[in-house]
């Protein structure tokens, strides 16, 4: 925590040429996906070097001399022309071209579906069930999905920025196209008929004049499907779909409701000894001393000491526990002169970036007839998933395998070949469902701490953080103090806007509105904690401030805040977002009771567009509930309203945590509410009545909708506090502006 989390700039190349990958690999046409994502600066994890470095140990060196000397030079090239192939797409040059990369069909007919997205509550699993079923013709419940297990699956980038609709299920369904179009072929040449004469329906190529039938398992006699998946193959229109726009059952349902789905945590091997890791009083805290006698005369118990890592293996948690107890450790002092206080002074203080006037903007606003400036602040979020994160590791035959709950198979993956100096073939990466992410999990330092427990135990190791490990030593999302000035005509007609987020990020920084002069500008800061994704990232951050300041103008002006957003609105996808909410809320009905406010906010972010109302009261203590939320939605196409409607609700609670009360506190290095007890989320008792508008658009291809959802509850909850209170709460969370919640 030395205040030195430098993120690399913007356009870094590595990642840019990832995702630029991606795009020439899946050869995405206009009809199928609008998106070409980059990688936004606030995934500032993505940049950050691997915690621990291992060197060879003792046998490693002799078993590779073999009693004589060795001298090794690796050099960045040699590192990467050793690394092993990615998943069934091989030869490590991004997802496989070919249909046996993603699907095979046995020769009893079991369809098994590759995929490499993880499962991490958002429903994943389904959504490519449904893609490969509807393409195939066949029934969800026939296909069998392997996911995030680097041995079976394509490398297909990753879990992550709501890209599993948009980028995934377009290529599952072109796979699932062309395997259809191979078994027509299939068919046509064994049963001697004309192709055109054929249909495929429930898992069965049909020739209706002569009554015969092959199954898919008779075609393809269980070998490989070795034809090309090309972006010209024709897929089912929106009109035609059988599957494909319904709410098919959960694919895991019942197993999850019966309590036999296993999650990372539930993983469990033959022998298998637990581990735990020795942390600093500090973040920043340096290891000066360390003695661990009294710790390995205890019996069962492995204690390693390997550069900065010093951890324990037993037989049980426990005695794990136990053993960590008796190490005896010095340590430096922090050297953190930050803290929750002072961190909005000290982003300000550091950022770095373009800040120079500019002559169109301040003309602009000297000539306004109505001028607001406002400055909005954010804390720092823990990601808080059900699940803290987990490692189980075991080795055999040098190969490395381990069992986690991440959002980036590959790149654990990777992350592990490199703490090992190991070629990525020789590491497998298998991710069972996880309980929840949140963009929390890209990186899993519990998968290497388990492994170098391993390695030298000899043993399967298993490591789950505790509740105060996650809180302290995984990363935040950012905290940010964001600047905005504006100006408008008397009639409320927006002239001029300067918006600047220091340190947040930059996802969905610009506005929407029709404003002659604007600028939209972020700067990178000094963080005193690691931060990182998050779901929906900056753009939370950006439309409270935007769109809170887009309320208060609307009040300055003596408006309506939806009639003055939408004179100044020509995007008509938010203006029909705006419209459908406030038509279901029945905004401008009737007049708020004392004590009672409503509030509103629209935005976008990813491609898809949301708009919130919201109604609180205030009781005689003064103290805040959220009543009710009403969010219209649309994400293009429309794949599975249920659901669509499951990811809305859940962003929408999720959101209210941050409007209204979590914010990590820290001071001299060190988490100072890392507990449920002392960090507040969501709970039943603070769910509001959640009403959804769903808008689907058949003209639009499908968008995801992991993450935009929740970025326009916090402004519109802001707003409606102030019509019930008369106080204009500019800081996230709203509690810090002295509301009782």
């Amino acid at each position: 925590m030395s205040g030195q989390h430098r993120p690399r700039a913007t356009k870094e190349s590595g990642v840019r040429s990832q995702a630029s990958e991606l795009d020439l690999r899946y050869s995405l046409s206009p009809d199928i996906c609008l998106l070409t994502p980059e990688i936004e600066p606030e995934r500032y994890e993505l940049r950050e070097p691997s915690r621990y470095q291992f060197g060879f140990d003792r046998r490693d060196v002799l078993k590779a001399m073999g009693g004589g000397v060795l001298v090794t030079l690796i050099t960045a090239s040699s590192a990467a022309q050793q690394r092993g192939a990615r998943g069934r797409g091989g030869g490590g040059s991004g997802p496989p071209q070919q249909i046996g990369g993603w699907l095979h069909i046995a020769e009893d007919g079991q369809i098994s579906l590759y995929c490499g997205k993880t499962e991490v509550g958002q429903n994943v699993r389904t959504s490519v069930t449904q893609a490969a079923a509807e393409e195939l013709r066949v029934k969800p419940e026939s296909i069998r999905v392997i996911l995030a297990d680097t041995d079976l699956v394509p490398d297909d980038g990753g879990t992550s920025g709501s890209q599993s609709t948009p980028r995934t299920v377009p290529q599952i369904r072109r796979v699932g196209a062309a395997a259809r179009e191979l078994l027509l072929d299939l068919a046509a040449e064994q049963l001697k008929v004309d192709r055109a004469s054929l249909t495929v329906a429930d898992a069965h190529v049909a020739h209706s004049p002569s009554s015969r039938s092959l199954s898919f398992g008779q075609l393809t006699k269980g070998q490989k499907l070795t034809k090309e998946v090309s972006g010209s193959i024709p897929l089912t229109p929106s009109d035609q779909w059988k599957v494909l726009g319904t709410s098919t059952a959960k694919a895991t349902a019942r197993a999850i409701v019966t309590g036999q789905h296993k999650f990372s945590s539930d993983i469990s091997l033959p022998g298998m000894l637990h581990g735990k890791v020795l942390r600093g009083p500090a973040l920043d805290a340096k290891l000066v001393s360390l003695n661990v006698k009294d710790a390995e005369a205890l019996p069962g118990v492995v204690v390693v000491h390997d550069g900065e890592f010093v951890g324990v293996a037993a037989p049980t948690s426990h005695e794990a526990q136990q053993a960590l107890t008796k190490i005896k450790a010095t340590w430096s002092p922090s050297s953190s002169k930050s803290s929750s206080k002072s961190i909005f002074a000290d982003l300000k203080r550091t950022a770095r970036g373009d800040d120079e006037s500019s002559d169109a903007i301040e003309a602009a606003l000297k000539a306004a007839e109505h001028r607001l400036e406002a400055t909005y602040t954010i804390a720092y979020v823990a990601h808080v998933p059900l699940e803290p994160r987990v490692g189980v590791a075991q080795w055999q035959d040098g190969k490395l395998t381990v069992w986690t709950g991440t959002q980036q198979p590959f790149r654990v993956r990777s992350e592990l070949a490199r703490a090992f100096n190991l070629a990525d073939d020789k590491v497998r990466v298998i991710v069972p469902d996880t309980g929840s992410g949140y963009g929390g999990k890209h990186t899993v330092d519990t998968t290497i701490e388990a492994a170098r427990l391993a390695k030298a135990a000899g043993k399967p190791v298993k490591i789950v953080w505790t509740r105060e490990e996650e809180f302290t030593w995984a990363y935040f999302r950012p905290a940010g103090v964001i600047e905005v000035r504006a100006g408008m005509t008397k009639d409320g007609q927006l002239t001029a806007w300067d918006f600047h987020n220091y340190n947040s990020g930059q996802s969905a920084v610009r506005p929407l509105y029709e404003i002659a002069q604007q600028r939209a500008l972020f700067h990178q800061s000094n963080s005193p904690l690691k931060q990182g994704s998050y779901r929906a990232l900056a753009a939370t951050a950006n439309h409270f401030a935007r769109e809170g300041h887009i309320n208060e103008l609307a009040h300055l002006a003596g408006l309506d805040p939806l009639q003055f957003r939408l004179r100044n609105l020509k995007d008509e996808r938010l203006r029909a977002v705006l419209e459908a909410a406030s038509e279901k809320f029945a905004w401008g009905k009737s007049k708020p009771a004392k004590g009672q406010g409503f509030g509103i906010a629209g935005g976008s972010e990813k491609g898809s567009y949301v708009a919130t109302c919201a109604e609180v009261a205030a009781d005689a203590n003064g103290r805040i509930r959220v009543v009710r939320a009403v969010t219209a939605f649309e994400c293009g196409t429309v794949l599975h309203p249920d659901h669509l409607k499951n990811q809305i609700e859940g962003a929408v609670v999720q959101g209210l945590g941050g409007a209204l009360f979590e914010a990590i506190e820290f001071e001299n290095g060190k988490i100072k509410n890392a507990a449920f007890s002392a960090y507040r989320v969501p709970r039943f008792s603070d769910t509001p009545q959640l009403e959804t508008v769903l808008l689907n658009r058949p003209d639009l291809p499908p968008i995801g909708a992991g993450e935009t959802p929740i970025v326009c509850i916090a402004p519109a909850v802001a707003a409606a506090i102030f019509q019930a209170t008369g106080v204009r709460p500019r800081s996230l969370p709203m509690a810090a502006s002295g509301l009782k919640v």
